[in-house]
């Protein structure tokens, strides 16, 4: 680790109670500028569907509005599922995003569906195999983006684009993909902590050189609540827990705003499937956050960190970037 080390943000557009789409979708800007300012990388915005709290849906028509209220920070999907859609629709998306913002689009691709599975079988058309031929797709998507002047089939917008593409994950089924593709490497232990350490190695050590990348290039994704003091982090949490106890409970809500405590909340079993879950969680001051990373660093070869801050207010959450910005330039 060296204060050299990239570090961007995913946004969920999760929807707070209280809160509109509207809200949130303009909040989801207003974090993007912030993290500009505050020198974060790029930000990225997760393909969920048919959930009635989160708003990114349509993935590529809001990387257009962050990108258009925005810079120099790079855009992307965290990613596109790419199951659920034609790879020449893709194509002809991001194509269109690249060629709006020269060399500030990135594309990350996942397999899952990003949804339940009646709305995935809605979205590929009742196509029970289509997460069968990622890799195939992936394939296609690339041929779309290369000259092919031979070709029956073109995307305009797209061919020719230099359109950075990155494989996502929580398994390590993904990190083979990625290193056998040559491909960047995100993976979101920011839900699904139980294979970082085994997926990091294995794309690492199977790793094989392509045209986009020379050697491997390994981001996870962890959550990060950062405030001035360790009790006001631990207040602000309580929002993110309640979060994964309603996935647990299969009792979803809006984002609820921060309580004072999550004793009498939670049975002791569901705190520890929480706890669990959300194992890669740094929540505190900025002292405490920089001893608990450095850790991460340690055990992990870390090329860009990237951060997800569930918070309720806004303001929380701008300042918790903000801290975090002043505390990994330090590290």
């Amino acid at each position: 680790m060296s204060n050299h080390t990239p570090y961007s943000f995913l946004d969920l557009a999760i929807i707070g109670e209280d809160k509109s789409t509207t809200d949130t979708l303009y909040n989801v800007l207003k974090v993007a500028q912030h993290a500009e300012q505050r020198g974060f990388s790029r930000l990225w915005l997760a393909e969920h569907h048919n959930m009635p709290h989160i708003a990114s849906s349509a993935t590529s028509v809001l990387i257009g509005y962050i990108a258009g209220g925005t810079s120099s920070i790079r855009v992307g999907s965290g990613g596109i599922m790419l199951p659920n859609h034609p790879p020449l629709v893709i194509a002809e998306q991001f194509g269109t995003l690249e060629a709006l913002y020269p060399n500030r689009i990135d594309l990350g691709l996942g397999r899952a569906p990003g949804t339940d599975q009646a709305t995935a079988l809605a979205l590929r058309r009742n196509d029970f195999n289509a997460a069968n031929y990622f890799p195939q797709q992936i394939e296609e998507l690339k041929r779309f983006f290369q000259v092919n002047e031979g070709a029956k089939v073109r995307s305009f917008p797209g061919e020719g684009c230099d359109i950075p593409m990155w494989i996502l994950g929580s398994s390590t089924d993904s990190a083979y993909l990625a290193a056998e593709l040559g491909l960047p490497y995100a993976f979101a232990s920011h839900f699904a902590p139980d294979h970082l350490l085994q997926a990091a190695n294995i794309y690492r050590k199977n790793f094989v050189p392509s045209s986009q990348l020379d050697k491997p290039y390994f981001m996870p994704c962890v959550n990060v609540i950062v405030a001035d003091t360790n009790e006001q982090a631990d207040i602000l949490a309580t929002s993110f827990y309640k979060m994964f106890l309603g996935i647990i409970r299969n009792d979803r809500k809006p984002l609820q705003k921060p309580c004072e405590s999550m004793e009498g909340n939670w049975t002791d079993y569901e705190e520890y499937v929480v706890r669990q879950k959300t194992f890669f969680s740094y929540i505190g001051n900025k002292e405490k956050v920089t001893i608990e990373l450095r850790e991460l660093f340690n055990a992990v070869e870390i090329d860009e960190i990237m951060i997800t801050t569930p918070v309720y207010e806004l303001s929380n959450r701008l300042k918790s970037i903000e801290l975090f910005s002043e505390l990994i330039q330090d590290m």
